[in-house]
């Protein structure tokens, strides 16, 4: 961990070694927010993000960020491991070819609403969750764009495991925006010291808006768990459409799923005092808690236990994180190179505008774990067997 402290900041306490110009930048703009308490913590796979880096935790003093938490709100990650110790090419072309099927991936939605059952709660508060709820109803179950994946895994504990990560698709979108705005329109009212092109605009967080925020950011959350299971059970199922598993004994075929969230904001406790701790791209890594890190779609990922280390406001990485934003990513690398990388992974870039994601683009999740290891104990390394990107 490396520690440093401007003139009129509070102290900046980094999980890495150095960090790019334009998210060094914005840490510091954090570190000299009034309201932020105690010291803001870095994760070791940070990066330039907007108005905070991802992989930033940020603790507050009766504030909350909507930018500080982002656009898709409720982000997050599952897994589960299965009864199977292998699985053959064969086999794994056919349950791609099944997921394909039943989890629409980048801009497609479902064709049909799916069942509201399966929805959080609503109620009469919200005012973008009711402009968005049909909508959502169609988004529900759903991949998503970007850096958003499906994969099947092969653990070093003989296991294939499944792991997916998606987010609060559009929904998520429009709540983080509104809010956004209207924090900036607020603030300028209020004649806020933060300034505007730090992109950190703040609400009360016992005021009517902040309290709005919070209640529709929580259905953000709700709801993009709701997604991941929805694409986990659908998931699961393929084992069985595509032969794998022949019986079907989903209790003792699959065990229970692993969920972990990296975008939001709670209400926490820390050196004594109740903040508003905000997770931008950081996982909560108390003592004991399960979680989830994953690397580029050709490299490993890992199913880890939290320390509880209070430094980082017990949370570790998110990722891997980037190295390179992904225009430059698609025209700077070189197709055959990352192809290579993943010759003995199904689902790798197929043509150059694909290498956004591809495993260059990303820091190397080794040396992400090493820099974290006071903060998280690996249980299961996962190797890549087949990815579906968003």
């Amino acid at each position: 961990m490396i520690i440093y402290k401007d003139e009129g900041a509070i102290p900046v306490k980094m999980w890495l070694d150095e960090v790019e110009d334009g998210a060094k930048a914005q840490i510091d703009n954090l570190a000299k927010l009034p309201f932020a308490f105690h010291h803001i913590a870095i994760m070791p796979d940070c990066h330039q993000g907007y108005g905070m880096p991802i992989g930033g935790v940020l603790a507050t003093k009766a504030v909350v960020i909507p930018n500080a938490v982002g656009v898709d709100i409720g982000c997050g990650m599952c897994s589960v491991k299965t009864s199977l110790t292998e699985i053959s090419q064969e086999q794994l072309k056919e349950l791609m070819k099944e997921i394909r099927i039943v989890v629409p991936v980048g801009f497609k939605h479902q064709k049909e609403s799916q069942d509201e059952m399966l929805m959080p709660d609503t109620d009469d508060r919200f005012v973008i969750i009711s402009q968005e709820y049909n909508s959502a109803l169609n988004q529900l179950g759903t991949l998503g764009g970007g850096n958003h994946f499906i994969e099947i895994q092969k653990g070093n504990d003989g296991h294939i495991w499944i792991m997916i990560h998606s987010g609060s698709r559009n929904i998520g979108l429009k709540v983080a925006e509104y809010y956004n705005k209207l924090a900036i329109k607020l603030n300028e009212k209020w004649f806020s010291s933060v300034d505007k092109k730090d992109e950190l605009a703040f609400l009360p967080a016992d005021s009517l808006e902040g309290l709005n925020y919070l209640i529709e950011m929580n259905y953000c959350i709700d709801f993009a768990y709701a997604n991941r299971k929805l694409m986990m059970e659908r998931v699961k199922n393929c084992f069985y459409k595509a032969g794998i598993l022949t019986a079907e004994h989903i209790d003792k075929d699959f065990e229970p799923m692993i969920n972990i969230a990296h975008n939001y904001v709670s209400l926490e406790n820390h050196f004594n005092k109740n903040v508003w701790v905000h997770r931008k791209g950081a996982t909560l890594a108390r003592e004991g808690t399960i979680g989830i890190i994953p690397g580029s779609m050709g490299t490993h990922s890992y199913i880890v236990k939290g320390l509880g280390n209070p430094e980082s406001f017990m949370s570790c990485s998110h990722g891997a994180g980037r190295v390179m934003g992904r225009g430059q990513a698609i025209r700077t690398l070189d197709l055959e190179k990352e192809q290579e990388i993943m010759k003995d992974i199904l689902g790798g870039p197929r043509s150059k505008h694909e290498l956004d994601e591809s495993p260059s683009a990303y820091k190397d999740i080794q040396t992400v774990m090493a820099n974290q290891k006071d903060l998280v104990e690996i249980l299961v390394e996962l190797t890549p067997l087949g990815v579906i990107k968003g």
